[in-house]
């Protein structure tokens, strides 16, 4: 008749990070695109260790997915040079974790966290009346 907690826990946090979303500002919805990167990637590192292939490449996979999505978001005419900088960043982050995914390189998951963390603190680091987007009331 109830489902396990573990059931429950999941739509908790599918809850959670839906409501995250909807509530977010287009700043915000970067940030936690970001952090999914991130998260996916600390998770293929784990996989790696464990020698679970299968999860590793999932999660390989929806990272590449998600930085794939900031690079197709970029605005080159608005952002110019550095639009086109943070693109070429973004294809390479991609290029490492496939890399990362053939190989089982660590090294290659790890350089890849650290390039997302940079560019994730330098965003997060926009103060807010520059970020171009409406304030929140």
């Amino acid at each position: 008749m109830y489902g396990s907690s573990r059931q429950y826990a999941e739509q908790y946090r599918k809850v959670g990070v839906t409501t995250s979303v909807t509530e977010a500002d287009p700043h915000k919805l970067v940030a936690l695109l970001f952090n999914g990167a991130c998260q996916r990637i600390r998770l293929a590192q784990a996989c790696l260790t464990q020698g679970d292939q299968a999860r590793k490449g999932k999660a390989i996979g929806e990272a590449c997915a998600i930085v794939g999505h900031l690079n197709g978001s970029l605005d080159h005419e608005a952002g110019g040079e550095i639009a086109t900088n943070l693109s070429s960043l973004y294809e390479y982050v991609m290029q490492r974790l496939t890399e990362a995914n053939l190989h089982n390189d660590e090294a290659a998951l790890g350089e890849a966290l650290e390039l997302l963390g940079e560019i994730n603190s330098a965003w997060d680091a926009i103060p807010a009346g520059q970020r171009g987007f409406p304030e929140p009331a």
